[in-house]
């Protein structure tokens, strides 16, 4: 497992290296969220091409990674492509000033190693040598299954809403966006859920439980939605009363009022 985890890990970097040579010269670091995306979708390939486990393993942590991270890439890549640089990374750039080149390259790197913590839950199954139980293939199967839909799902949609040059500088509330502030984001938590009951039983299989415990705490508390909602605050107007009607990750029914917190 070790040289697995070597390969992907110079490659992560590597991959992340050439993101930041892309942002130096065109000052919009918002290009590593798709680098990021691919090249974690890659070590799901390296993991099961390296693995030494069950093929039934190795061929599910192969066909997830690879398809989610694709299909995340292809997303992040038309967001972000030729479109000013996220707000998110402008506010980091501002803050560090003439050292923002630097403090880029290492922040950089930093998603790096965050994504060899998150690829746990592709080594653990890919290097168990037992077939995953049949009741435990077909969770996973399902849970990643409603995950990567309804994350595409709710990409698609707020994609719509905001190419309406009329809902430029509105708050969208269609389909999954009215029950959740963030549905993109508990889909994506939700996927590397799979991961763990597929690796059930096998050895370190708990080290897998890091990965959407890491994701969820990422999204909640660090980098996601503080700095998200910080600047949908300050550019759009309505959405502090959006904030106390719907539920922040979980899909919810929306409230009437802002006395009761929701999920």
């Amino acid at each position: 497992m070790l040289f697995a985890v070597v390969v992907s890990f110079a490659g992560m970097c590597a991959a992340l290296t050439l993101a930041w040579c892309y942002q130096w010269r065109s000052h919009n670091a918002g290009m590593v969220d798709p680098v990021w995306a691919a090249a974690l979708g890659g070590v799901a390939i390296v993991a099961a091409g390296l693995g030494t486990g069950h093929a039934i393993n190795r061929t599910f942590v192969g066909v997830a990674g690879a398809v989610w991270g694709l299909r995340l890439a292809m997303h992040l890549w038309r967001r972000n492509y030729g479109h000013p640089e996220d707000a998110r990374y402008r506010q980091f750039r501002e803050q560090w000033g003439e050292h923002a080149g630097r403090n880029m390259f290492w922040f950089f790197q930093l998603q790096g190693v965050i994504a060899m913590l998150l690829a746990a839950a592709f080594f653990v199954p890919a290097f168990n040598a037992y077939a995953p139980a049949p009741w435990a293939l077909a969770i996973a199967a399902l849970i990643w299954l409603a995950a990567v839909a309804g994350e595409a799902s709710a990409d698609r949609q707020l994609r719509r809403f905001t190419a309406v040059t009329s809902h430029r500088g509105q708050v969208c509330q269609v389909g999954w966006w009215r029950y959740s502030r963030h549905p993109n984001y508990f889909f994506e938590c939700l996927h590397w859920c799979a991961y763990p009951v597929i690796a059930f039983g096998a050895p370190w299989a708990w080290t897998t439980l890091l990965a959407p415990l890491l994701m969820a705490w990422l999204l909640l508390k660090v980098s996601g939605i503080p700095l998200l909602e910080a600047h949908l605050l300050r550019s759009r107007p309505a959405y502090k009363t959006y904030m106390q009607t719907t539920s922040v990750l979980i899909p919810w029914p929306p409230r009437k009022s802002a006395e009761r917190p929701l999920p």
